[in-house]
């Protein structure tokens, strides 16, 4: 050891002169600072550093020599750099152990970035083995050159902007697994030197948050069962590219399964998912050209999205070889099940809203529906105008009902043979629509049909009917005709029906025969409803039942269901052949029908009579009272009033 200079000598004098001056070496307040001993631990520099000043000014007087002077130092320092040494290992040791222990995987690195030690936890992570990740650089762990340049940006700017750490979301590569998702934090730690700091990577597992999250939003965005987008993500998807490119043509097809009810109730809806299924494997092998966007909007309804060069009779020849595939048999558990599918189309049509452009295409299926299904209609804007404004008239008819917009109105039955003589009125309802006029019944009936509006409506009309038979008998009595109703198909086969006519029945104080009763073949072969049961009640009840008849299989309905039947109508064809002149054919099939209603005991009659010469033609053959243009077009209650008096003189 150098001998020690002069004002070095000096200092150890005044430390030994006077140990608690403030011009010590290194102040108490400072060292306390420094190195305070912790309770249990080794005695901390102030409390050695004291101990040595004691042992310094113990010299009774005598001035130490020079080498026992370096000797007494040179123990101290030992001293003070063996507590150091503790301090230190046992700093190193708490670092050691939280670093094995830590589940959040840890990279030591050089101040290039280059890796020379990893924890277990990073080698859980990432895969592999320690060596395999030693000698790394941190950006070289990145899946992509996106994650390597952004680990390079984040080390540089630790650096430049002196900030604590850098934390980003991002794809690490794993040694088998290929990209993981994973949270990386950098930070920095200091070195020996001055101005040194090395880099530390610590990255945490995400790739189970990832994929929860992944699976959620393809849930979100996909049909559980086909495994095709759903509507969510079919009208973003449609509203991206009309957005993207206005200026491109689209088309959109939109189908729907015929009957589809009928295989999940015959079957099960066990089977019924299966040829769903089917029917998406189908449509995507059928649409695959011009970017084909194939989703599952609704529960058998599909919908097709194309874009590119397309022409109508391009989109037509899919859609049709789309029909043709489906309409091949499903098997399921040896069974084929044969379905078949109706489809609207649009291509680029003049819309401005994705909404619109869906809408058209429903408006097309739903012309297709109505035009006998298993078929295609392409969108046409002229008809969507009228489309339009028959469902508009569909959807305020509540409203018409409750506003009082609805009448009665009769077509009075009179005898062939005597015109003059009354034997009945038929009633039926009119609209009298604020802007389109007077609407007839074949107008807004099957559009409340759709919207359910037909039970409120038959209601009214009953109702309405019989109040008018209850005046007319109050003041005409015998001569009152009986009034007429033709029930409407829903209201039928409601089994509500025999409730709803003894309470109206009970209201007005009418005996059950002043009260006829219209049905046709169609609502008797219902299987939904429980048409047979309802007419033999209201027979009971003392209504007279009437059934429309078109030809022999109607007739036949009354034997094979013993139906309470007293009247039939003839109607449609076989009356019609006969208003301009006799049709040998018609005459032939119009008597067979007379004659056997007449072994039946039927009283008949006839609508749709046009004329008087129209009128004989039907006496002769046996049809005994009729209704139609040759009487007169429908009439009011007042003129009904009139029709009475006239008739009764």
């Amino acid at each position: 050891m150098m001998p020690l200079q002069g004002s070095r000598l000096a200092r150890i004098r005044c430390v030994r002169a006077e140990p608690h001056t403030s011009d010590e070496l290194v102040t108490a307040e400072a060292m306390e600072r420094w190195s305070v001993p912790k309770p249990g631990d080794a005695p901390g520099l102030v409390e050695i550093a004291r101990r040595w000043a004691t042992t310094l000014a113990d010299t009774k007087g005598v001035t130490l020599p020079t080498n026992e002077l370096q000797d007494v130092l040179l123990d101290m320092a030992r001293e003070v750099h063996a507590r150091s040494d503790t301090a230190r290992d046992a700093a190193v040791h708490r670092f050691t152990a939280l670093y094995s222990a830590s589940p959040i995987g840890i990279a030591l690195a050089e101040p290039d970035g280059v890796i020379v030690e990893v924890n277990q936890a990073l080698v859980r992570i990432l895969g592999g083995k320690v060596d395999q990740l030693r000698g790394r650089a941190i950006t070289d762990l990145g899946a992509t050159e996106r994650e390597a340049s952004s680990l390079a940006a984040g080390i540089e700017e630790l650096g430049e902007h002196d900030l604590p750490r850098y934390r980003e979301r991002m794809k690490l590569t794993h040694t088998t697994d290929g990209p993981l998702w994973v949270h990386v934090t950098l930070a920095r730690l200091p070195g020996d030197g001055t101005g040194a700091t090395y880099p530390v990577l610590m990255v945490e597992d995400a790739n189970e948050l990832h994929l929860l999250q992944e699976t959620l939003r393809y849930q979100n965005l996909h049909d559980p069962l086909t495994g095709l987008p759903n509507s969510s993500q079919f009208l973003a998807k449609l509203e991206a590219s009309l957005s993207e490119s206005p200026a491109e043509r689209f088309g959109l097809v939109y189908l729907d399964l015929d009957g589809f009810k009928v295989i999940n109730d015959g079957l099960g809806a066990g089977v019924g998912d299966h040829v769903l299924r089917g029917v998406a494997g189908k449509l995507c092998s059928v649409f695959t050209s011009h970017d084909a966007f194939v989703a599952r909007l609704s529960g058998d309804g599909f919908a097709v999205l194309l874009r590119g060069d397309l022409r109508a009779p391009h989109v037509i020849a899919m859609v049709q070889e789309a029909l043709a595939e489906l309409a091949e048999p499903i098997y399921v558990g040896g069974e084929g099940i044969g379905v078949s599918a109706s489809a609207g189309i649009v291509v680029h049509a003049d819309v401005d809203t994705p909404e619109e452009f869906l809408r058209a295409a429903e408006i097309a299926l739903h012309r297709a529906k109505e035009a006998g299904k298993a078929q295609w209609m392409l969108y046409d804007p002229e008809l969507d105008k009228r489309d339009r404004s028959r469902y508009r008239l569909g959807a305020v008819i509540g409203g018409a009902l409750e506003n009082g917009e609805f009448h009665l109105t009769y077509q009075p039955t009179v005898k062939l043979s005597g015109p003059g003589t009354l034997m009945a009125v038929n009633a039926g309802l009119q609209w009298q629509h604020p802007e389109l006029g007077e609407l007839d019944s074949a107008e807004f009936y099957p559009l409340a049909a759709v919207t359910g509006m037909t039970i409120p409506l038959g209601r009214w009309l009953l109702t309405e009917s019989l109040a008018a038979t209850a005046r007319w008998r109050r003041r005409f009595g015998d001569a009152a005709p009986d009034v007429c109703v033709r029930l409407p198909h829903r209201l039928a086969i409601d089994p509500d029906l025999v409730l709803v006519v003894k309470e109206e029945l009970d209201r007005h104080g009418l005996p059950g025969n002043a009260l006829r009763l219209c049905t046709d073949g169609v609502s008797v072969n219902d299987p939904r409803g429980e048409v047979l049961d309802s007419l033999a009640v209201l027979a009971d009840l003392g209504a007279t039942m009437v059934l429309a008849v078109s030809g022999t299989a109607d007739l036949e309905l009354i034997t094979r269901h013993e139906l309470p039947v007293r009247h039939i109508i003839l109607t449609g064809a076989v009356i019609d052949a006969l208003a301009e002149q006799d049709d040998e054919a018609t005459v032939h099939d119009l008597r067979h029908l007379i004659e056997r209603g007449q072994a039946l005991g039927l009283r008949i009659g006839a609508e749709g009579v046009r004329t008087r010469a129209h009128a004989d033609r039907l006496r002769d053959l046996g049809v005994r009272a009729g209704r139609g243009p040759f009487v007169g077009e429908s009439v009011t209650g007042e003129d009904v009033d009139q029709l009475i008096e006239r008739h009764t003189r």
